[in-house]
């Protein structure tokens, strides 16, 4: 919180960088943010939305939940895992602590999280989903599942320093979690040892809890609540606590 108040605004310079390189020679910009999702809602739908048809209520509203936690999460710990590397120049240039630069990752995706939004809510309604108390808890998700990303990121961008190759281990890694977190298939449908793994994952946790309050309007179990704040508890503060204790070896090795 330190690092956020005293260095806010170096945090908002290096995300609206990061947001103009991203989307640099692109005609629509930001507006990616908004339509990816839709996008890729409409090719799963037309793809497994007649598969699933009869197990999944509201198929394109199932899929479009899972997949704003599963990006969130993935921009986090992706971007966050290459920033103290892509940001070598500044590091030795300028005294800014070097947690600034993780947090400015971690803000742009939630940004772009935020733009993605403007799609999702407008969507909820025009399916037929009536407003109701148990989506205010929808901000909740949303920042534990951020503090999980952050946790891992953490983790990431400490290895990266010294072990470049976990950039190429960790995209496998993502696949398979991605497969694992019944972003676009029913979990009842897999077998009983394959429901548990599922069920263990951090990112279907997170996905679970915004089905239920945002799309099928029914409250989590405390089970639930437990995990998905379990989850980003540990994973920020184990993450925090590698990054500081080997931050000083960074530049050594960068």
């Amino acid at each position: 919180m330190g690092d956020i108040k005293q260095y806010w605004f170096v945090i908002r310079e290096l995300t609206g960088r990061e947001i103009k390189r991203k989307y640099a020679r692109s005609y629509l910009g930001i507006l990616w943010s908004v339509l990816q999702p839709l996008l890729f809602m409409l090719v799963m739908t037309l793809v497994f939305g007649v598969m699933f048809k009869g197990s999944i209520q509201n198929f394109p509203l199932y899929y479009l939940t899972g997949f704003l936690f599963w990006n969130l999460f993935e921009q986090i710990s992706n971007s966050v895992m290459t920033v103290l590397v892509d940001n070598r120049d500044l590091l030795l240039r300028v005294k800014v602590p070097k947690n600034v630069f993780i947090l400015s990752r971690c803000y742009t995706a939630l940004v772009n999280e935020l733009y993605s939004l403007l799609a999702y809510f407008p969507l909820l309604f025009l399916f037929g989903v009536k407003p109701n108390l148990k989506m205010l808890l929808f901000p909740i998700d949303i920042t534990l599942c951020t503090f999980f990303g952050l946790g891992v990121g953490y983790i990431l961008s400490i290895l990266y320093v010294f072990f470049a190759d976990i950039k190429y281990l960790y995209s496998v890694f993502l696949t398979m979690l991605m497969y694992l977190s019944a972003i676009f298939y029913p979990v009842e449908q897999v077998p009983m040892t394959m429901q548990m793994v599922i069920n263990s994952n951090p990112v279907y946790c997170y996905m679970l809890f915004a089905r239920e309050i945002m799309v099928y309007d029914t409250f989590p179990t405390a089970e639930l609540w437990f995990k998905i704040v379990f989850w980003a508890v540990g994973a920020y503060l184990l993450g925090y606590l590698v990054f500081r204790r080997r931050e000083n070896e960074v530049m050594q090795n960068i």
